[in-house]
């Protein structure tokens, strides 16, 4: 096989894209293991400044700052939470500067669910510039819930 110069700049953007992604789960991972340890500054020190966290319920939208705001306390308690992930998919736009993600997580209390966002690289780190915390409904199920919610 000839390697040209296309053939070699092609194998360095897939080895290139293939680091970052390894980078980003990385972080994940660290992400999930540092509320797993209740380590404050250790998990919010993964987000954006300007991050949107969406939790499992249609009001938890939260800012950075009202995020830390409701997690502080359990954190101070050493009250964190374990989401252990199984399945993994990252994806590195083009450009290198945003990735995106979905993957699943179990959770001892919930189960199976699944966490998607985007990670923006800021000054050469990955950083959650959004977390979308879900719980995967059942097809079967789906009618039974919806009915549920609507009496609430």
């Amino acid at each position: 096989m000839r390697f040209t110069p296309t053939l070699l700049l092609s194998l360095l953007a897939i080895t290139q894209a293939f680091a970052q992604e390894e980078q980003v789960s990385a972080v994940l991972d660290d992400f999930h293991m540092a509320a797993s340890e209740a380590d404050s500054a250790r998990y919010f020190g993964h987000f954006a400044p300007y991050a949107v966290f969406h939790g499992t319920d249609i009001t938890e939208r939260w800012t950075l700052h009202e995020f830390q705001s409701y997690a502080q306390p359990h954190f101070a308690r050493g009250q964190g939470w374990t989401y252990l992930p199984t399945e993994r998919h990252v994806y590195v736009a083009k450009d290198g500067l945003t990735a995106w993600f979905d993957e699943i997580l179990v959770n001892e209390k919930f189960g199976e669910t699944r966490g998607t966002g985007v990670l923006v690289l800021m000054d050469g780190a990955w950083k959650v510039a959004q977390y979308h915390l879900t719980l995967p409904v059942p097809n079967d199920l789906i009618y039974e819930l919806v009915e549920m919610i609507q009496e609430q």
